[in-house]
């Protein structure tokens, strides 16, 4: 994938076109190969069961791309619109899911959604696919936006493609009437989520106005240079789910300047570590950087992740939209809970304490995210979302990561490889540790994020989505 920082978005949208067209047919006619056997898909005779995951797996695509291509995504901000992704195309089918339920009233403060008309015929693959693309319009593409115009257009152009693919056969009152649900929930999902405190939130990453605390141990400026942390209110947004809201906050190690004190230790495994890292460690570390300016962030490659286990039990629609739901909905809260916890004690990255007390000359494997440390993100959202998936997909559930097949790391070098995992567990913790291999974490850091965001992920397994 392709980033163009400086590129005019007129081109950038030829681009985009030319592109969403090669990977759709592509994507059509080949077979994906995988070192592990597909699992097998729950057996569900529901009318959106019976279709295809193709749009649902489109557009959860599509979204990844527009993350990694838009300007202001930074890591919670995505996540949101992840949410907000998966939510609307979970709503958008939940009409032909004979064992489901709307989130409607169980998610916070959303009230009422748009029904469908008692005993009329939908097409769900087509609502589905004018919600996804009414969602991602209100979310990437708006008039003020440098790249708009491509986002638009490339938004515009998968809705044509896969709304042809699914209406043949089917008779305009049906097609009328499935377009219009889906943009109806869309509508509806965006004016509500205008109320959670992240609206907009790519024009605000770093607020001038913020007021940086100092303290002994506090968060500083590291090598970035960048002097406002970034979304430090980020905490305060409503979660999805009202039990994440007002979750008790883990304590971290107490701030120490003893060479001989456990906060001290925690600080000097890092710079351990990263002295003689090996070739295994570097590649872990570069495989789950998800740098924003480079990637689609961690939390979209946790919802790559959801889409290879959608393919690879070839779900039906209503399973992947279920599944993109629960897993947008985590990564969401995670974050949340996470960026709550970072600007509750500001805590210093080990580029700042290593400096002071160690080494001064002292630089980690990767530059320094400009948000204090503990707890990790990666580690919360990577935590949250293990929980998920072994829920909905299995706690045996083998699978290869291919995320980042092919590009090359642009701090390390490092060419990335696909990464085979025995279940979803082992992905989660691979994850954390890469952050203190890549030396802007410690394990403090790591361990109470997994641990904090297996908490957010058994809360969101508490909504009902079964009738």
């Amino acid at each position: 994938m392709t980033n163009f920082p400086s590129v005019n978005p007129l081109k950038r949208a030829s681009y985009w076109l030319a592109m969403a067209s090669l990977v759709l047919f592509l994507d059509s006619c080949k077979v994906k190969e995988t070192d592990v056997t597909p699992s097998q898909p729950t057996v569900d005779d529901s009318p959106a069961n019976k279709l295809s995951a193709d749009v649902a797996t489109t557009w959860a695509e599509m979204q990844l791309k527009l993350t990694k291509g838009t300007a202001g995504y930074t890591p919670p901000v995505a996540a949101r619109a992840y949410a907000l992704g998966g939510l609307t195309m979970y709503e958008s089918v939940v009409g032909g899911l004979t064992n489901n339920q709307s989130l409607q009233g169980q998610l916070a403060s959303l009230t009422t959604l748009p029904k469908v008309e008692t005993g009329k015929e939908y097409n769900w693959a087509l609502s589905a696919n004018a919600a996804e693309a009414n969602i991602l319009r209100a979310l990437y593409a708006e008039a003020s936006r440098p790249q708009a115009v491509a986002n638009k257009r490339i938004i515009d152009s998968v809705e044509v493609v896969l709304k042809n693919a699914n209406k043949t056969g089917i008779a305009q009152d049906i097609i009328d009437r499935s377009e219009k649900y889906g943009q109806s929930i869309a509508d509806a999902i965006f004016e509500w989520s205008k109320t959670d405190g992240g609206h907009e939130g790519y024009k605000r990453n770093f607020p001038a106005d913020y007021v940086v605390p100092v303290f002994p141990g506090a968060w500083s400026v590291t090598e970035s240079g960048q002097k406002i942390p970034m979304q430090p209110t980020w905490g305060t947004n409503r979660t999805f789910v009202p039990a994440n809201q007002n979750m008790p906050l883990p304590l971290p190690i107490g701030f120490s300047s003893s060479y001989t004190s456990p906060y001290f230790g925690q600080y000097f495994e890092v710079y351990n570590i990263n002295k003689s890292l090996t070739a295994e460690q570097k590649e872990i570390a570069a495989f789950w950087a998800d740098n924003p300016t480079e990637t689609f962030t961690p939390a979209g490659h946790s919802y790559n992740i959801t889409n290879i286990a959608v393919k690879q039990t070839k779900a039906g629609l209503g399973k992947a939209a279920e599944a993109f739901a629960r897993v947008g909905i985590t990564l969401n809260d995670a974050f949340i809970n996470c960026w709550k916890c970072k600007f509750k004690y500001s805590n210093e990255r080990p580029y700042t304490m290593v400096r002071r007390e160690i080494d001064a000359t002292w630089k980690g494997l990767f530059v320094t995210p400009p948000f204090p440390g503990f707890p990790s993100g990666h580690s919360t959202q990577s935590g949250a979302v293990s929980e998920i998936l072994t829920d909905y997909f299995g706690a045996d559930f083998a699978f290869t990561d291919n995320s980042h097949d092919g590009r090359k790391d642009n701090t390390t070098g490092i060419i990335l490889k696909s990464r085979n995992y025995k279940n979803f567990a082992e992905f989660a913790r691979e994850a954390a540790i890469s952050r203190l291999y890549g030396g802007i974490h410690t394990r403090q850091d790591n361990e109470t994020g997994l641990a904090e965001g297996k908490k957010v992920g058994k809360n969101v397994l508490a909504l009902k989505f079964k009738k």
